[in-house]
């Protein structure tokens, strides 16, 4: 018997920040593009390789962008002018817009302390903030930074029968996480090259000399790396052992992250955790289907933006025949390209409640410091609630029903003789 908790109440409507477009930070960053090209030269080189890139030659990242700007939208006009609201409800809560910050391994090497930066921005402007297993601050300091809109991440970590992953579970419940993501697209270990060619090869942060001179020529970063030390898994220092130092924490992450979580293995987290539960990384409907049909209440659709392998169609464009699926019966979320406003919309028109993403704030760390977040935000915000008002919709349901021309949709043969897995 299913015993989890049903949702009877609603958190009440978030209110939407106001756009403050006629300050000098809206002039001089006016687009996440802005925020991009200001943080190539704001941070350390090595810092910036990491935020910036991807999977080889980082086709995947470049096919993810060409395939949102091609989706069109056809708008409907002779309505009353206005900016619409864009708040949505995920979950049981409502939250001030369909934008979240998606999790992310390491933002503190873009910005160092850029992790609670992100959990206060998130709170500040009721938007979701995923905090991911190996952030830089812990479970309990997240909930505590950001109570009403924090999610957590897990990554597989199987040794000793899940015994790490399940502990890890157990707090995210203790603190109050509202919602459980399982990142099931990272098989295996890849290389980035751009990371690696930088000396960043997913080991411990050693700054070789070029590094150093790196971080002279960057001294904002360098005072921020002075005010909240080197990067840490500050979630599996705890288990690390007692008295391991940061390059301990890494080596033994390195040693206990490892392998997709098999559908027992999701079947098994999904009895443990009461809350809503989210796969992320599907990009197949018949693996949206079978998540559905153990009780998974969020799809979210994703390649990773790019950073695994180059080889997978751009999310956006499996999202319809996703949300064909599955959508009746599950909340279907989007990341892997998300730059404006416009591009959220565009999800929503394909099916998504809502997008996340995840380079835009880091390169909003990277030109803005701690205030980075909070300025992506606030332009998330007010260009969706500009695209929707510009395409004639109303409200984010109009959005839905706008006619859209989508030239790479990816179309699925059916195959009902396709064996288990």
């Amino acid at each position: 018997m299913d015993d989890r908790p049903t949702i009877t109440s609603k958190s009440p409507p978030a209110a939407i920040p106001a756009y403050r477009g006629g300050t000098p930070l809206h002039r001089k960053f006016p687009t996440i593009g802005h925020l991009r090209a200001h943080a190539r030269r704001h941070v350390p080189y090595f810092a910036f390789e990491y935020m910036d890139g991807g999977a080889g030659a980082d086709v995947g990242i470049a096919n993810n962008w060409a395939a949102l700007d091609q989706v069109e939208l056809v708008p409907r006009y002779g309505v009353m002018p206005t900016l619409p609201p864009v708040d949505v409800e995920l979950f049981g809560r409502t939250y001030a817009a369909p934008i979240g910050i998606a999790p992310m391994g390491g933002p503190a090497l873009v910005w160092p302390g850029a992790d609670a930066a992100m959990a206060q921005a998130a709170q500040r402007a009721r938007v979701p903030y995923v905090l991911g297993t190996v952030g830089g601050i812990s479970i309990e300091n997240a909930a505590a930074l950001a109570p009403d809109v924090f999610w957590f991440q897990l990554y597989r970590l199987a040794r000793n029968e899940h015994a790490l992953g399940l502990d890890l579970v157990r707090r995210a419940e203790a603190a109050g996480a509202h919602v459980l993501v399982l990142t099931i697209d990272v098989p295996v270990r890849t290389t980035r090259p751009r990371e690696a060619a930088v000396g960043l090869g997913g080991g411990p942060f050693r700054p070789d000399l070029r590094m150093m001179l790196d971080m002279l020529g960057s001294p904002g970063w360098l005072a921020a790396l002075i005010r909240h030390g080197h990067p840490k898994f500050a979630n599996l220092k705890p288990y690390a052992g007692e008295g391991a130092g940061t390059n301990d924490v890494i080596r033994f992450t390195r040693r206990e992250l490892g392998g997709a979580f098999t559908w027992e293995e999701i079947a098994r987290y999904r009895e443990r955790w009461r809350g809503p539960m989210v796969l992320k990384g599907i990009l197949h409907p018949q693996d949206a289907a079978r998540a559905v049909a153990m009780g998974i209440e969020g799809i979210w659709v994703s390649n990773h933006g790019g950073r695994q392998i180059e080889a997978l169609p751009p999310a956006i464009d499996v999202l319809p025949a996703i949300v064909a699926e599955a959508g009746p019966r599950a909340t279907i979320l989007m990341d892997s390209g998300i730059r404006s406003g416009t591009d959220i919309i565009r999800a929503i028109a394909l099916g998504a409640r809502a997008a996340f993403a995840g380079k835009a704030f880091l390169w909003s760390l990277g030109a803005l410091g701690t205030q980075g977040p909070a300025h992506a935000i606030d332009l998330f915000i007010a260009e969706t609630r500009a695209a929707l008002g510009q395409i004639g919709a109303l409200t984010l349901a109009q959005a839905r029903a706008v006619a859209v021309r989508h030239p790479r949709a990816f179309v699925f043969a059916p195959n009902p003789a396709e064996p288990s897995r």
